[in-house]
């Protein structure tokens, strides 16, 4: 029971850890540096990390964010992992695998001065992941797995667009928040409503469509 619900319950206790983060943030947000508390509209997941809050305050926070951050990582991987004994193809299979487990093992060091050069890598490594399990997923009968897949990379993009090219900076926190909510959802729905047997009646239609 334990092994099989070990990715749920493991961002289960990372969002648990996350709010306690929140909870203990002094203040300070992008607009208001002077502002108490942790402003969920204004404030990233990564000012969380941080020793100092912008307001200039110890954060006590860090602590419970550096261990979110470790088991939400371990939990993705796990997932990448899992995901990767689904695929129909040896190839996808060991892409999924090595790439994903490898970018939420490169994750954990978005809580520190790397955090821009770990977003951009294990960002593309993620999109990556995620992109070739969802076109296995249009080609299967999984509906409802088609439109959740569509959903999330479209925000996974959105969020990326603000990121990169700055343009309405003012939005990134309530879109990042947004786009994490999204990857949970879509990674449980993968791990506890696909199987094997679904990546597998993809493969055959992409075979009986070359014939």
């Amino acid at each position: 029971m334990l092994k099989k619900y070990a990715i749920l319950i493991g961002i289960i206790l990372s969002v648990a850890l996350f709010v306690v983060a929140a909870i203990k943030y002094p203040g300070g947000s992008q607009r208001d540096k002077n502002s108490t508390g942790y402003d969920w509209k204004n404030n990233y997941v990564c000012n969380l990390f941080d020793g100092k809050a912008i307001n200039g305050a110890e954060s006590s926070s860090r602590p419970w964010a550096d261990n979110a951050m470790i088991v939400l990582g371990a939990s993705f991987a796990l997932f990448f992992y899992r995901s990767s004994n689904k695929m129909p193809s040896v190839a996808i299979a060991g892409l999924i695998k090595y790439v994903g487990m490898g970018s939420m093992i490169l994750a954990v060091f978005v809580v520190t001065p790397l955090h821009d050069v770990v977003v951009t890598v294990t960002g593309t490594g993620v999109l990556i992941c995620m992109f070739y399990i969802s076109i296995l997923l249009f080609r299967s009968k999984l509906l409802f797995l088609k439109v959740l897949s569509v959903a999330a990379l479209l925000i996974f993009y959105c969020c990326s667009f603000i990121y990169y090219t700055r343009y309405h900076l003012d939005l990134l926190p309530i879109v990042q928040k947004v786009w994490l909510l999204s990857i949970i959802v879509w990674t449980l729905c993968i791990e506890y409503f696909t199987t094997a047997v679904d990546y597998q009646r993809a493969k055959k239609s992409v075979a009986s469509s070359n014939q």
